[in-house]
Parts: structure tokens; sequence; C-alpha cells
């Protein structure tokens, strides 16, 4: 779908580059605490099918889903939210219980902004505009 007119609708460049400086924020913050691990020696790579997944789905899947959403909101926000569903559902099905605070939220937040870009960017595709009426 096409981007949104963004002269008739000053708010939604706002939520773009909003979602754009928090997804790069998440990326960061991410990047720090995957790299302090990695710095650190003190753990090793997860090999139990529950840290596989758990892993592939954050960080990866939804750090792989703010990339994309640069580009593709509506892909990269529903992998975002995706990713971070399912890893929700993975802890659920080996731990029984979810994760402590908001931290795996407010990383893929973005996620959430892109899907509603997307959305508003849909929904105005499909509106007629006045001037197209004869």
């Amino acid at each position: 779908m096409g981007k949104v007119n963004e002269k008739s609708d000053p708010v939604t460049p706002v939520i773009r580059w909003v979602a754009r400086v928090w997804s790069i924020v998440s990326l960061g913050f991410v990047l720090l605490i995957v790299g302090g691990e990695l710095a650190s020696h003190t753990g090793s790579p997860p090999t139990a099918p529950r840290g596989i997944l758990g892993m592939a789905l954050f960080p990866v899947g939804v750090c792989v889903g703010l990339v994309v959403a640069w580009w593709r909101e509506g892909l990269g926000g529903a992998m975002t939210v995706g990713s971070l569903l399912a890893f929700y559902l993975i802890l659920w099905g080996f731990d029984g219980r979810f994760p402590r605070g908001p931290y795996f939220a407010l990383v893929a937040a973005p996620g959430v902004l892109f899907l509603l870009l997307w959305g508003i960017a849909h929904m105005q595709s499909q509106t007629p505009s006045p001037h197209d009426t004869a």
C-alpha cells in the first residue's frame, strides 16, 4: 500500500518518527545486552529447545522485524509483534508463566506503531478522496 498523504495528515509523520527512533533505541538496547552477554563469557549458547526457540523469537525475530519495518511497515510490524507473542507463548508453554516486567514488550512496542501506520495507510488507500468523484 502507498504512503499516507502526510500533508493532509500531520500526525502520521510524528507516529512514524516515534516508531523509528524507538526502534533504534530498542535495537541499541538489545545489542548492548547481547554484547554484554558475549563479552562476559559466563553464558553458553542455548542448546535446549526452549532456549533456541526463545532466542530465535526474541531478540532475533523482534529485531529483524524492527529493521524490516523501516521499509515495509506492515510486514515488519507483524514480524515484530508476532515474534513477541510467540516468544511469550513459548515461555508460557515451557515455564507455565510469562516473563516478569514490561521490558520485552517495551523493546517490541515500535512494532505496534508500525502496524498502526500500515493500517492508516491501508484505510486511506481504500477511501476515495473528494477529488476522485466527478
